[in-house]
């Protein structure tokens, strides 16, 4: 006999909306501004203070500290991520896998409707029926035969593609214990193997193409830290952002006019997570596929390398690995890192609760 569906609690409150992240970015605007924080001195001087007085040398000495800061930020990724390549989008053609729902029908509606020429590849049919200015390849990522010959359709179509981004991806969410072989054999080949399919396919022509092109990569930081009920999903994650990183490195050297894109995301409130109950919204808040999107859309208008790491703790995730052990145990008991995922439901559950007018909650 199988078990009802019960939709998770709500947790709601007058402060959901606060959280660290918004915290930062609203002093990011403020405090933490050049231009603002020049304002104080000036006016001070406004006032007649003298360049002597306690608050007018603190003032200047903040103001320089946040300018030298800004500077220091601007050449350190210029160092990393080198100069930009020029980006057109009635050029540009842009394969998204796993973009028929979520953040890769966002990426592909903002794209398509911009006037870019852009391809979804997915098992399933796109969520909104057709949207300007996307073609819809049915395709099973895991299957290589079934990649060679969209990629070939795409070919014909649309033309070369210059932006790749690899977001298909699905959740067991069960203890290594109860899942089959199956289950395991189907979790990696769609969250990591078919990375390796995808850019095997569709990164020879962008090599040899004149304008480049950018791969993006959408990981997680589950593949920094593992969670209970996610060893497949982690172990895949962890895969495909040293795939990344490796590729990026090699691209580097031989292919310097192909930029790489790394997404590390927290929870995103999409159906792939449905069920899961963030222990932590303020350190650790929910992430709208809208920000994501946002994020990756400016990165690839620019033509630049990235790591964008959504919400601010995964832009940190590599630390939680260098402290002790002991801190480590500590923080995933306080995180409830391993307990979050025992009221997970996923995307079956997300549309039992649709079909049955209980509200989807998003997570």
């Amino acid at each position: 006999m199988s078990t009802p569906y019960t939709a998770p609690p709500m947790r709601d409150s007058w402060f959901a909306p606060l959280s660290i992240d918004l915290i930062i970015k609203v002093f990011k605007k403020t405090f933490f501004h050049p231009f603002i924080a020049w304002i104080v001195p000036l006016c001070f001087r406004a006032q007649n203070m003298f360049y002597d007085a306690p608050p007018m040398i603190v003032s200047i000495a903040w103001a320089s500290f946040i300018t030298l800061s800004w500077m220091i930020n601007i050449i350190n990724n210029r160092v990393a991520f080198g100069i930009p390549r020029e980006v057109d989008l009635s050029e540009e053609v842009i394969v998204i896998t796993g973009g028929a729902s979520g953040l890769g029908l966002l990426i592909a509606e903002v794209y398509g409707m911009r006037g870019a020429t852009v391809a979804v590849l997915d098992i399933k049919e796109m969520e909104n029926g057709e949207a300007r200015g996307v073609t819809y390849y049915k395709c099973d990522v895991t299957d290589k035969a079934q990649v060679a010959k969209v990629a070939a359709e795409i070919e014909r179509d649309l033309g070369t593609p210059t932006v790749l981004i690899n977001n298909a991806a699905i959740v067991n969410g069960k203890r290594l214990l109860d899942m089959d072989i199956a289950d395991i054999e189907r979790s990696l080949s769609t969250n990591l193997l078919s990375h390796f399919y995808t850019l095997k396919t569709f990164l020879p022509a962008m090599a040899r193409s004149e304008i480049g092109g950018t791969i993006v990569t959408i990981s997680s930081v589950i593949g920094h830290v593992g969670a209970a009920q996610l060893t497949d999903y982690a172990a895949a994650k962890a895969g495909i952002t040293a795939l990344h990183k490796s590729l990026a490195a090699e691209l580097a050297e031989t292919h310097p006019h192909i930029r790489t894109v790394l997404v590390t995301a927290g929870q995103l409130s999409t159906p792939l997570f449905y069920g899961v109950q963030t222990p932590n919204a303020f350190l650790a808040p929910i992430v709208e596929p809208v920000d994501v999107a946002k994020e990756i859309i400016t990165v690839l208008d620019n033509g630049r390398n990235a790591a964008i790491g959504m919400p601010m703790y995964a832009r940190w995730i590599d630390c939680y690995n260098a402290l002790p052990y002991g801190l480590q145990a500590v923080a995933r008991k306080v995180a409830g890192l391993d307990t979050a995922m025992r009221t997970f439901v996923g995307r079956e559950g997300a549309k039992h609760s649709s079909k049955n007018g209980i509200a989807v909650q998003a997570f």
